[in-house]
């Protein structure tokens, strides 16, 4: 069932999907807008008994991929919804020529959304171009896959040893080693980190973990210190 995680967010954890051979938990965000509409955040498995959740709570108006590799599920959501709009991360509409999106994301917010929710493109990474949302009046940040945590039990074997060196399994989540050995342009990248700081951040939530709840800018301060070496 949905988990109402602040002001106007729900978020939701579904079924894993496996990628590569790596089983991956997944999770959702719905934040409702003050006029009512949903901002549907990277969507998961749709059922009959969270789409009666998310009417309960309004209007499915926004359905967003936050990046290129979240995006199994918009087919089955913007089916379920025909008169909401579905946007794409960039590199997105490239790879995924089924879909047809409304509009893309860019470094600033949808004037549908601006006065709520702000965005940056988490820039100069090679696997993907994240997409990484502030709702203001939550104080949450929704980060996709640039930061993971996994439970140190979640693997077994050899995927338990590839986890851990790629930094899937630690302390604290953090940003695996894939995703910073991509980032080949870390000036853009920079830039956008310091977008990404200078939100009143309480919360992070990602796809791939336990929401941090306390002390979250310096959490993401230290996430992304290896940044500025």
């Amino acid at each position: 069932m949905l988990k109402h995680l602040g002001k106007e967010i729900w978020i939701f954890d579904g079924a894993p999907v496996e990628v590569l051979g790596f089983q991956y938990p997944t999770r959702m965000a719905i934040i409702r807008l003050a006029n009512r509409e949903l901002f549907v955040w990277s969507p998961i498995a749709a059922s009959d008994s969270l789409m009666s959740e998310c009417n309960a709570l309004g209007q499915v108006t926004h359905i967003v991929a936050p990046n290129s590799l979240h995006h199994l599920s918009i087919p089955q959501w913007s089916s379920a919804y025909p008169q909401a709009k579905v946007y794409a991360p960039p590199r997105l509409r490239q790879k995924r020529t089924d879909i047809l999106f409304d509009d893309d994301l860019c470094n600033s917010p949808m004037p549908a959304w601006m006065k709520e929710i702000d965005q940056v493109v988490f820039q100069g990474n090679r696997i993907t171009d994240e997409v990484v949302f502030f709702h203001q009046q939550s104080g949450t940040v929704l980060f996709t896959d640039l930061l993971q945590q996994f439970p140190d039990e979640w693997f077994s074997g050899w995927r338990r040893l590839v986890a851990k060196f790629d930094k899937m399994i630690a302390s604290e989540p953090s940003v695996p080693r894939k995703f910073q050995l991509a980032f080949t342009d870390r000036k853009a990248a920079r830039v956008s980190l310091e977008n990404i700081l200078s939100w009143p951040a309480q919360t992070v939530v990602m796809a791939h973990g336990n929401p941090v709840t306390e002390d979250a800018q310096a959490f993401l301060q230290r996430a992304f210190g290896w940044l500025s070496d």
